[in-house]
């Protein structure tokens, strides 16, 4: 079988492969997963063996094989959404969908910054949740900034995936250490008009587009930067080759020559192509750039507890029963994409990947990739700069 092959079989692991073309950032995609519950619950919640519990979350939560051992384990039914942008899903929240899901997956600042302040998730027990922090990573080590409250008194949730996200190339056309050099004026460089693609993730898009128009993604913008992002955006979105929400169709774009890189993209993007043996398709983290000398962004997801009118017992046993080694490790290899977990710090978990699995996400360039990029954060003036990108697309046609 070549390698575009098993791509095309690999199409059905991403989890917008159906999605539109140009995603609307009110358009979120939405699944069920069901089971029915056991004779017998440990939980000893009633209404939770009645009702289960509902996750809105990114696609590794909502791996069956994760689903189907929760429910094996526990009895306790579940069911997800999947989203596709941190702002859509916290302004559900804020417009009262706390009544509908028990259990959040966002990015690091959501939950310290606007989740809790607003009262749409609640603080986890610490003698119950904080020991799971010392069987992370260093950088986890408490008090970490963006698991507690900003008075840091508590705790709002479970870390668990993390990376980076930025571009991907093929690396017998572009050099990887040249790559990391020039980070995003590889973009800019005239050289490769019609040969990028772009991922439509449109919040990252915004970043992206930030940085390559080098200004700080996490700053207070100025006029200045304003007309800087909308030539660059504009200049970037007609220089595109193709846009797509399909990741695995822009790797298949790089096997057959149609493109040699894309942005947004990273080891969830390049990992399973990576690990069925296309290890040209590369991700790059820059060197540098403009975010504080950074040129890359570091995605940290939380798990919180939505402050839901239900019993939380079972929301509180499936964020600590997600980082024991057997869960971890699927959630690491959600839905077919090899993503760090924090529990990979544990031997035990690490032990549990392959050689070739770890060459898939590059973990020997892991720390190098996490030093070189700033951490995510909510982007001000975010909406105009969305405006200026959303007009661009639909110039495009």
């Amino acid at each position: 079988m070549t390698p575009t092959d098993r791509l095309r079989q690999m199409a059905a692991r991403n989890p917008l492969r159906n999605g539109p073309q140009s995603v609307n950032r009110r358009a979120v995609l939405g699944g069920m997963a069901a089971g029915a519950a056991a004779a017998t619950l440990p939980m000893g919640a009633a209404r939770a063996q009645q009702e289960g519990i509902a996750l809105l979350t990114w696609d590794a939560y909502a791996d069956p094989r994760l689903l189907d051992m929760w429910r094996q384990e526990t009895g306790v039914p579940v069911r997800y959404e999947i989203h596709i942008s941190d702002p859509t899903s916290v302004n559900r929240l804020r417009a009262g969908e706390t009544d509908v899901w028990d259990f959040v997956n966002l990015n690091n600042p959501w939950a310290r910054n606007v989740l809790y302040p607003e009262g749409l998730i609640t603080a986890l027990p610490r003698d119950r949740f904080e020991p799971l922090y010392a069987q992370m990573f260093e950088k986890f080590a408490m008090p970490y900034h963006w698991a507690l409250s900003q008075d840091e008194s508590d705790l709002l949730g479970v870390v668990q995936r993390f990376e980076t996200f930025d571009f991907v190339i093929n690396s017998d056309v572009i050099d990887p250490a040249t790559a990391k050099d020039e980070g995003w004026d590889l973009f800019n460089n005239p050289d490769f008009a019609d040969r990028y693609g772009i991922l439509a993730y449109e919040d990252w898009n915004v970043m992206d587009i930030c940085m390559g128009a080098g200004i700080h993604p996490y700053k207070d913008k100025t006029e200045e930067d304003f007309a800087k992002f909308e030539e660059t955006a504009r200049r970037w979105i007609n220089n595109a080759k193709m846009i797509t929400t399909d990741f695995v169709q822009l790797n298949l774009a790089i096997l057959n020559g149609e493109i040699d890189l894309y942005f947004t993209g990273g080891t969830y993007t390049a990992s399973s192509a990576r690990a069925e043996g296309a290890t040209n398709i590369y991700a790059i983290t820059p060197n540098s750039g403009p975010a504080d000398g950074k040129g890359g962004i570091n995605w940290i997801e939380l798990n919180s507890a939505v402050a839901s009118p239900k019993p939380r017992d079972a929301t509180f046993d499936f964020l600590e029963w997600i980082t024991t080694p057997d869960a971890a490790e699927i959630v690491a290899r959600g839905n077919g994409n090899l993503q760090p977990v924090s529990q990979m710090a544990q031997d035990e978990v690490l032990s549990r990947f392959s050689a070739e699995e770890l060459d898939a996400i590059q973990w020997d360039e892991f720390d190098e990739r996490i030093a070189n990029a700033v951490e995510f954060d909510i982007v001000p003036q975010y909406d105009r700069l969305y405006d200026i990108y959303s007009a661009a697309v639909r110039d495009r046609g």
